[in-house]
C-alpha cells in the first residue's frame, strides 16, 4: 500500500501534468484560430476567382483555345484526393479515402480511373488496391501558392495532353473545427456557370 509521501508525489505529478497539458491546449487553440481565419479569409477570393473562371469559359468557344472547357467523352477518369500527412484525426482522412474509392468503384465504374494522392494517409489506403500515378506529401511541409499552383499546372497539362477526360478534387470544406465536408469537386474540364457537377 502507498504511503502518504508517495501520494503526495503522484498528486503533484498528476498537477505538474495539467499544467503542461493546459499550457499546450491554450497553444493548439492559438494555431487553430490562426489557422481558421485565414481560410474564412480566403473563401471569398476563391469563390469569385472560380466565379471568373466559369463565366469566362462560357464566352469562349473551341476555337478561341477554350481547351479546358471541352467536353469530351468520359474514358479517362484522374481522381486527386487530398488528406493529411498525420493522423489521428477522426474521420477527416477517413472519408476522402471513402469517396475518392467510392468515384471509382461506383460512379467511373468500367472506366480508367487513376488516382494523384496529396497527403500521406490518403496514400497509405488508396495505393493499395488503387491506380496511384504520383504521390506528393512534402507539400504541406512549406504549403504555399508556388507549390500548390505547381499541382495545378500538372493537371492541366495531362487534361490538355487528352491523358485524363474529366479531372476530379476530393478535399474536406471547412465548416468548423469539428465539421468538415467532404467535396468532389471538377477540375477540368471547367464547367459553365449554370452547370454544376453533382456526385
Amino acid at each position: 500500500m502507498a504511503n502518504l509521501k508517495e501520494i503526495r508525489n503522484r498528486i503533484a505529478s498528476v498537477g505538474s501534468t495539467m499544467q503542461i497539458t493546459s499550457a499546450m491546449k491554450m497553444v493548439s487553440a492559438a494555431k487553430l484560430k490562426k489557422a481558421q481565419d485565414a481560410i474564412t479569409a480566403m473563401r471569398p477570393y476563391s469563390e469569385k476567382l472560380t466565379e471568373l473562371l466559369q463565366n469566362l469559359s462560357a464566352t469562349l468557344d473551341s476555337d478561341s483555345g477554350s481547351s479546358f472547357a471541352q467536353q469530351r467523352e468520359v474514358n479517362k477518369v484522374l481522381v486527386v484526393a487530398i488528406t493529411s500527412n498525420r493522423g489521428l484525426a477522426g474521420a477527416f482522412n477517413t472519408n476522402i479515402i471513402k469517396a475518392s474509392k467510392a468515384l471509382k468503384e461506383e460512379t467511373y465504374t468500367g472506366k480508367q480511373v487513376d488516382f494523384i494522392t496529396i497527403g500521406k494517409k490518403g496514400n497509405d489506403i488508396i495505393s493499395k488496391d488503387g491506380d496511384v500515378i504520383e504521390f506528393n506529401a512534402a507539400i504541406f511541409d512549406d504549403l504555399n501558392f508556388k507549390a500548390s499552383s505547381a499541382i495545378a499546372e500538372m493537371l492541366m497539362e495531362k487534361y490538355q495532353q487528352g491523358a485524363y477526360d474529366k479531372i476530379v478534387l476530393v478535399y474536406n470544406h471547412f465548416k468548423n473545427a469539428a465539421t468538415q465536408i467532404v467535396m468532389k469537386e471538377q477540375f477540368l474540364p471547367i464547367l459553365p456557370p449554370t452547370q454544376t457537377q453533382s456526385y
